[in-house]
């Protein structure tokens, strides 16, 4: 969470950093602020409560020729939103000011030991307690050395944390430290440049290098880039070539980049169904695994969190049912706490959209200590995930500015359907003829997506009855239970609507109290071989007057009479019901929340990408 950026140059900083934040802001909203570096090189520092926009207005008659600087737009972790606690933070002098992305856990004993000193703090974040704590290393120092007090410092921080400084004494100079919170860097003719994000930077530069844990960088105005380990020792790195074509700067023709995005499926699923088949063979290329290691797997853990915990439930039903394989779905963020069995043959895939969702990781970490080999499914090309795993899968939807997964969700669901085949054919559950005639099924989905993604007034009446509401219950059974799972987090996420999900067949086991006439339930049908049941369970929950709104099949007309509401979608192959079921949800969550006035992108407290445990 948090966006970061920085640039030191040969022109002017403010409007670039500027448009990073913007481009950023998907990473949080509360507050932003930019810190320039001046001619008589002293420091310049603006920070506004609220979004970039803000900040922006209050620099609009400011004319600073400034050539380095960093800016920062926070979600907040420790403090609340306010100007106070807004990025970047500086020392008393303000020679130093720095921005932060992570979580420092010890912070509170730090900043006891700084004020027992004569530290004085303004804010009530934890990123304040490291710039005072970098002045005094810093100070104490006789060589003026300031990266090398950036790397004894670091030593004493605990969590996780990305950090760049700014400071007078080192004029057309930055210098960072990442560890476990994202930062790339670039050369460039015009300097050099750092951020949280390449979607920062994909205006400026064509080439990008990724930081990895427990390194520091040292930028300079002449381009040069500089990474060292905490040896400070000079580190070679491979340099990325940027995919500007798939990186969307804004949300062009469409009002939201939320419908963008949502628009953009169709094209998603074609990209990843394309070249998967070569050779009788089913391709999943930088899957590093033997047919020998397959066939010898026991158990597969899957790890994941939010949105990408949905998409590891559909995986646990595809694997088991194609594959034959046994397969145990975790909360990320619960599996730090769950006691492990694994053998040799135990084999972990992470899931997760950024490649840096920081609870996956560290679950990723600890299933690898243990033994298992641990593979990836991400978007995000060189991510931690990405880096870390013994192999990836990468879901090519593209980078995902609002903060509700949609794109990436679908992409995600392809790409687990993708490995079950794989596992399937490797362990010989499935011929190629079979594996070939699946592909050819997902193929056909993205004409299909586009028909309901084309209908969108459709659903207006039921939308409508939903925005009034207080709460909601989503239902659905087997694969279907999932994707009632990620509707109601579309709604609670965007419109900030209460809503639960439950398997159909428990809601009699407590949900059922909360029904009375006019409360609504979504329930999700189409027609594979639990319509009868859950065709039951809306009978029932008719006759305690609550609101049915049905996503079936096209056609169905016995759906039709029994619920209030219905969001038709096209018949689909029984397996990929999920991915033409969800749209519909999509659509829902996105009208209820426009209805109800609120921001489809930038929903209130999350980000995108939560790098902190």
């Amino acid at each position: 969470m948090c966006g970061i950026v920085g640039f030191t140059g040969t022109k002017p900083v403010k409007d670039f950093l500027l448009e990073g934040l913007h481009n950023l802001e998907y990473r949080g909203y509360d507050s932003a602020g930019i810190a320039l570096l001046l001619d008589d090189n002293s420091l310049f520092i603006k920070k506004r409560s609220g979004a970039v926009d803000v900040l922006e207005d209050a620099l609009h008659e400011t004319d600073m020729p400034a050539q380095t600087g960093i800016g920062h737009t926070r979600w907040a972790t420790h403090g609340a939103p306010s100007e106070i606690n807004a990025h970047p933070h500086f020392n008393a002098d303000k020679s130093l000011a720095l921005v932060h992305n992570g979580i420092i856990e010890n912070s509170y004993v730090l900043r006891e030991s700084l004020e027992a000193e004569g530290y004085h703090f303004v804010s009530e974040t934890d990123t304040e307690v490291i710039v005072h704590l970098l002045d005094k290393v810093y100070k104490e120092r006789e060589d003026g050395d300031l990266l090398q007090a950036l790397i004894d410092v670091s030593k004493v921080l605990e969590g996780s944390y990305a950090i760049v400084l700014l400071s007078s004494e080192h004029p057309g100079e930055l210098f960072a430290v990442r560890n476990g919170s994202p930062l790339v860097l670039a050369k460039h003719d015009d300097g050099a440049y750092i951020a949280s994000d390449v979607i920062a930077l994909v205006s400026r530069v064509k080439h990008v290098i990724t930081m990895d844990n427990n390194e520091f960088a040292h930028l300079k105005k002449d381009g040069s880039v500089h990474v060292y380990n905490d040896k400070k020792e000079e580190l070679e790195h491979i340099i990325q070539e940027l995919d500007v074509n798939h990186i969307p700067l804004d949300n062009g023709e469409y009002p939201d980049f939320m419908l963008k995005e949502m628009n953009e499926q169709p094209d998603v699923i074609e990209r990843l169904g394309q070249d998967r088949f070569d050779a009788g063979s089913i391709r999943l290329d930088g899957l590093n695994l033997s047919d020998e290691e397959i066939k010898n797997t026991d158990k597969i853990f899957i790890v994941a969190c939010g949105t990408s915990y949905h998409a590891s439930l559909l995986a646990k039903n595809y694997i088991e049912n194609l594959a034959g394989i046994p397969v145990e779905v975790a909360v990320a963020s619960e599996f730090a706490n769950q006691h492990v069995l694994v053998t040799d043959h135990t084999l972990c895939i992470i899931v997760t959209q950024s490649g840096e969702t920081a609870d996956t990781l560290a679950a990723a970490r600890k299933i690898k200590d243990l033994g298992a080999r641990v593979f990836a499914i991400t978007n995000v090309l060189g991510s931690t995930a990405a880096r870390e795993s013994d192999g990836v899968i990468y879901t090519k939807a593209g980078p995902e500015v609002s903060v509700a997964a949609t794109k990436t969700f679908v992409a995600q669901i392809v790409a687990v359907f993708f490995l079950a085949l794989f596992f399937a054919e490797k362990n010989g559950r499935l011929s190629s003829e079979e594996v070939l005639s699946h592909l050819k099924d997902i193929q056909d989905l993205s004409v299909k997506l586009g028909e309901v993604l084309s209908k969108q007034e459709d659903y207006e009446k039921g939308s409508r009855f939903f925005a009034q509401a207080h709460s909601a219950l989503f239902i659905g059974r087997s694969l279907n239970y999932p994707i009632a799972s990620e509707g109601a987090l579309k709604l609670k996420e965007i419109s900030y609507l209460h809503a639960e999900a439950y398997p159909a067949g428990e809601i009699k086991h407590g949900p059922f109290a909360l029904l009375e006439p006019g409360f609504p339930v979504v329930v999700v049908i189409p027609h594979d071989d639990t319509r009868a049941k859950t065709l039951s369970n809306i009978k029932e929950i008719r006759a305690r007057g609550a609101v049915v709104l049905a996503v079936a099949t096209q056609g169905d007309a016995e759906v039709e009479e029994n619920a209030d509401f219905v969001f038709w979608v096209p018949s689909v192959p029984p397996l990929l019901t999920p991915l033409i079921s969800v749209i519909p949800l999509q659509i829902l969550a996105r009208k209820v929340a426009l209805d109800r006035g609120q921001n489809v992108d930038r929903p209130r407290n999350l980000a995108k990408s939560v790098t902190v445990e």
